[in-house]
């Protein structure tokens, strides 16, 4: 942009171009602060990032939740009883919502009751 002078034309370029740039930001935010402002509300849509997987009561059959138990937290088969008698326990602590979903199909699935808390 150009202004008319008497002796000849003066550039006005740079603060065109800063305001330019100014309106321009506002309208259209850049990539950044999108990427900034996305995972904020991902974290708050996904809920929380770690669960604790409890078993509430094992049910009817006792020999095939101790042995899930034993499968999913690694532990010896007389600990795994001793975790299982002691219901409601929590089975894993600080895990995620995929892993506690997995553990808790498991735990289903060989007929105990579980809550991911």
């Amino acid at each position: 942009v150009f202004f008319a002078v008497d002796n000849g034309y003066i550039p006005f370029l740079g603060v065109a171009l800063s305001s330019l740039i100014e309106n321009t930001s506002k309208e259209n935010p850049t990539k950044e602060t999108q990427t900034e402002e996305a995972p904020a509300e991902e974290e708050v849509a996904q809920g929380p990032v770690e669960v604790n997987l409890v078993l509430k009561s094992v049910g009817q059959a006792k020999v095939q939740v101790i042995k899930a138990v034993q499968a999913i937290t690694g532990l010896g088969l007389m600990d795994a009883k001793k975790l299982v008698d002691g219901a409601p326990c929590n089975v894993k602590e600080h895990i995620s919502q995929v892993e506690a979903e997995e553990h808790k199909k498991t735990l289903v699935a060989a007929g105990a009751e579980v809550e991911i808390k």
